[in-house]
């Protein structure tokens, strides 16, 4: 059984990692933020290096110019150093703007603000974490059919797509991702599905895939799953989005792929935010067996024209070509 969230129409939200000591910034921010799509995740400044070396999927980061003992400024710097994919708002007592600070701070952060003038914050927010338009007809469909390829994978498994959301981090969950080009002529990038090595190898051998339970120990076997939801998924993809005349003689640009594992990180090259999806595989009779956690992205890094976008007519004669129906 799948369970698909939000509704068709819900808006995307991202993380905003809250960097604050002030009670009243604190609920003042957590207002804006509940306000506006995103999902504050509060951090002190003794531990938000800490927290930006784990594994926060992020939007961006908002901190106080002022900390207990820290300055904001400084603190703002060695982020923007550690993660210069995420856009950082400054929080100041009483100057607006950024004029004032030298000119590496200038640099760093992407605006500044004061809680009197919080809602000068939400276009900044929009322009770096929102700014790219998702149709709501293109998420609702890539959760369902990324439903249904897990559902065609697992065995007695309850699969839940949690909502979606944006990201601007480059971090890279679990040991084990798939990387897979998605192209037709009003979108090309890739998706990439990750997660733990751990969570697939329990499952297949407790026979809750469709590979051979003996050989779950052996790492190809994980990697024989992973890749075939990933086929699944692009399938359907291109059967429900991608025009019969696309032409091959578009797709002609690259950028380099980097991948640093050190770090836990890849680039493709561009810092537009990505599209995310949260998929939870949990066993409906068995509520104390941990949930395996499947991370979907989206990065449409060479080419995104959402207002090109078309979904596809499904006829009998498609379902009937890929094998979803059978005439007899």
């Amino acid at each position: 059984m799948s369970h698909i969230l939000p509704a068709a129409d819900s808006a995307l939200s991202s993380k905003l990692l809250v960097v604050e000591s002030d009670p009243g910034a604190v609920n003042a921010i957590r207002s804006f933020c509940n306000d506006h799509g995103l999902t504050g995740l509060r951090v002190g400044g003794d531990n938000v290096l800490q927290v930006l070396a784990s594994n926060v999927d992020l939007g961006g980061v908002t901190i106080a110019e002022k900390l207990d003992g820290i300055d904001g400024v400084s603190l703002g710097l060695r982020i923007r150093a550690l993660r210069p994919e995420l856009p950082i708002f400054l929080r100041r007592d009483a100057r607006v703007g950024l004029d004032d600070l030298p000119e590496r701070a200038r640099e760093a952060f992407a605006t500044a603000y004061t809680l009197d003038d919080i809602a000068a914050l939400k276009p900044e927010i929009d322009r770096c974490i929102f700014g790219m338009v998702y149709p709501n007809r293109l998420v609702r469909g890539i959760a369902e059919i990324t439903a249904q390829a897990l559902e065609c994978q697992f065995k007695g498994l309850d699969v839940t797509i949690k909502s979606p959301y944006v990201v601007r981090d480059r971090l890279i969950f679990g040991e084990l991702f798939t990387l897979i080009p998605i192209e037709s002529s009003w979108c090309r990038g890739y998706m990439m599905l990750q997660t733990e090595e751990g969570s697939l190898q329990r499952l297949i051998a407790e026979g809750r895939t469709y590979a051979d339970e003996a050989e779950a120990a052996d790492f190809r076997s994980v990697n024989m799953v992973l890749g075939e939801i990933t086929n699944l998924v692009w399938g359907a993809f291109k059967n429900r989005y991608r025009a019969e005349d696309d032409s091959a003689a578009l797709y002609l640009s690259q950028v380099p792929i980097v991948v640093n594992h050190a770090h836990r990180y890849i680039s493709f090259g561009s810092t537009d935010p990505q599209l995310c999806f949260r998929c939870v595989l949990t066993d409906p009779t068995d509520p104390e067996l941990p949930p395996v956690v499947i991370h979907q992205r989206f990065v449409f890094n060479l080419n995104w024209s959402p207002e090109d976008f078309r979904e596809n007519e499904v006829s009998v004669d498609n379902l009937v070509a890929c094998g979803d129906l059978e005439m007899f």
